[in-house]
């Protein structure tokens, strides 16, 4: 269908830039819709750009191909434990049906390309139907030469998602990194090689030419919108919606300093993110203490555009307490701040509140994690912030936040604005104790505990290493629990930590078709919301790595399913 002769006339019009976003504008163009995206920011990709980009997908073709075992009930059955009745079961079904659908079309028909990840467990594996592997997709390496200058418009990748800050590589080049597997040197070296040999490269800019996780997923949508001419306007930022006979018609945004109307005929997506940028709703929403600056995600985005925009219009909405939470950390400089996923497993690293005690299991999901922390803060008022504590031999063998392992980046190459900023140091865990401000003999009896469970491999208190996702980031070379070890040998390190997020959770609330729904659970005509614009499918809970991207993708496509099944009914 071709696009009215008015410039401001589309068939369908999406809000906003990450990966859910991409994906509904492409099939929707592909249905033979006219599109239009509208991006706030001066850069594409948002959130899912800074992301590990990987999607969870129960029940996909790829881990059947290798010989994989999954089923649609047992993932039925897995999200609803996790779940424990915070989401409607048919959004669950809804979700179940179209993702393996989804990923399947977008393989067949863009530059997309995802390989399963057979080793990355479910975050829940003692749940009912959950696996040890299979249902996270990890986004194959993809060479943005082909985008030109355009690259350069793409929301930068974290530092934290960059082997040594700079290359590009995959979940699955990080985890065997990480758990020493066979050949992981060779892999680095092959690394670091490809980057710096890549002279024609190097001579332009220090980005590499290869991009990896979130940052692959979002330049591979990129260039398979430009590969269907779908207009993507940048410094661009919604306003309000229009209404035509009682159904979202447009949108109203300003451009240059103008206001401009857009025309809808056929449907507005909503993929512009949640709230966690916006302090004021943090406040009225979230609990407390809630900090802007202790997001993980995009500076300036996110701030509840559609979420205001849709409560003036009577949406329902749901999950507005939550985030998908997971503890980060401030750097001078950065405009956001890290999140600390994998480095909790990590052996010999403990978390501790005011009084020196630890209060969940570190290495447990990060969702979890960050609940752990506002949970222990209303019953002791010690945990905003907490402080993760490690000592020499930590430091020289792994990494933690912006701190690469002492083998590779000694504490006299780091930045010196750090110190007692980001990292604190001392020669003694009593001095150290004094300087963060914990209570040492709190934190001495913590440590001589965690010391007598690295002896026996059992953390008696939280579990920690007692299941397959615990272990999935510990050190298979240290026995006989890969994520216990020692705190023994100082100089010993502290450092802060906020319960930060990846973004809000709570949203307007959709049907199973994507579309914004009243509180009587009537659908708003025209109107559909996806990603962290919308609540959560998964509830409360975080089923596996990929929850956030899976679902913005897959409801996407859903919509765009939906708009086209019904743009007969709603033509002018």
């Amino acid at each position: 269908m071709s696009a009215d002769s008015n410039e401001n006339q589309y068939d369908v019009i999406v809000v906003g830039s990450g990966a859910g976003a991409m994906t509904s504008a492409i099939f929707a163009a592909d249905q033979g819709n006219s599109v239009l995206i509208v991006e706030k920011s001066d850069k594409y990709g948002g959130t899912s750009a800074i992301s590990g980009g990987g999607i969870w997908i129960p029940n996909n073709d790829e881990f059947k191909a290798i010989g994989g075992n999954d089923s649609y009930e047992s993932a039925l059955t897995y999200i609803k434990a996790a779940s424990q009745g915070s989401v409607a079961e048919s959004r669950i079904r809804a979700y179940l049906d179209n993702a393996p659908k989804m990923l399947r079309e977008l393989h067949a028909n863009t530059r997309v390309k995802f390989a399963v990840a057979d080793k990355y467990p479910d975050y829940y594996p003692t749940l009912e139907g959950a696996l040890h592997g299979g249902r996270t997709m990890d986004p194959e390496l993809f060479n943005t030469t082909g985008l030109g200058e355009e690259i350069e418009h793409q929301q930068p990748a974290s530092g934290n998602t960059l082997l040594m800050g700079k290359m590009a590589w995959t979940a699955r080049h990080a985890h065997k990194a990480v758990a020493k597997e066979r050949g992981w040197m060779l892999m680095i070296i092959g690394l670091i090689l490809r980057y710096k040999l890549d002279f024609r490269q190097r001579r332009k800019t220090k980005r590499d030419r290869r991009a990896g996780l979130g940052a692959s997923l979002v330049a591979a949508l990129r260039h398979s919108l430009i590969d269907r001419n779908i207009p993507l306007w940048r410094n661009t930022e919604f306003t309000d919606f229009v209404i035509t006979n009682d159904r979202v018609s447009g949108i109203k945004v300003t451009k240059e300093g103008k206001s401009i109307t857009l025309n809808a005929r056929y449907g507005v997506v909503m993929g512009s993110g949640g709230f966690e940028q916006n302090q004021s709703l943090r406040e009225k929403y979230l609990p407390e203490p809630s900090q802007q600056m202790w997001s993980a995600t995009p500076k300036g985005g996110n701030t509840g555009a559609a979420l205001e925009a849709g409560q003036k219009l009577g949406a329902a909405t749901d999950l507005l307490d939550w985030c998908w939470w997971t503890p980060t950390i401030k750097v001078p400089k950065e405009p956001s701040s890290r999140g600390l996923f994998a480095e909790r497993s990590f052996p010999g690293a403990i978390v501790v509140d005011g009084e020196g005690k630890r209060f969940f299991n570190e290495a447990a999901p990060y969702l979890e994690f960050g609940d752990a922390m506002y949970k222990n803060h209303q019953k002791m008022g010690n945990s905003v912030p907490a402080w993760v504590v490690f000592d020499a031999r930590f430091r020289h063998e792994y990494a933690m936040g912006p701190l690469m392992p002492g083998k590779i980046m000694p504490d006299s190459r780091a930045s010196k604005s750090w110190l007692e900023t980001v990292y604190w140091k001392a020669d003694t865990l009593e001095e150290l104790a004094q300087k963060i401000k914990v209570d040492a003999s709190g934190l001495a009896k913590t440590v001589e505990t965690m010391n007598h469970y690295a002896q026996t491999g059992v953390d008696e208190e939280f579990d920690r290493g007692g299941n397959v996702f615990d272990r999935y980031y510990g050190d298979p070379n240290v026995k006989p629990n890969p994520c216990l070890a020692p705190i023994t040998k100082g100089p010993y390190y502290a450092m802060m930590i906020n319960p930060g997020d990846i973004g809000t959770k709570g949203g307007l609330l959709t049907n199973d078709s994507a579309q914004v729904v009243k509180p009587s659970g009537e659908p708003i005509e025209g109107l559909y919301a996806i990603g962290n614009a919308s609540s959560s499918v998964m509830g409360t809970s975080y089923p596996g790595a990929g929850s956030t991207i899976g679902p913005a993708m897959t409801f996407g496509y859903v919509a765009a399913n939906h708009i086209t099944a019904n743009r007969a009914s709603k033509a002018e």
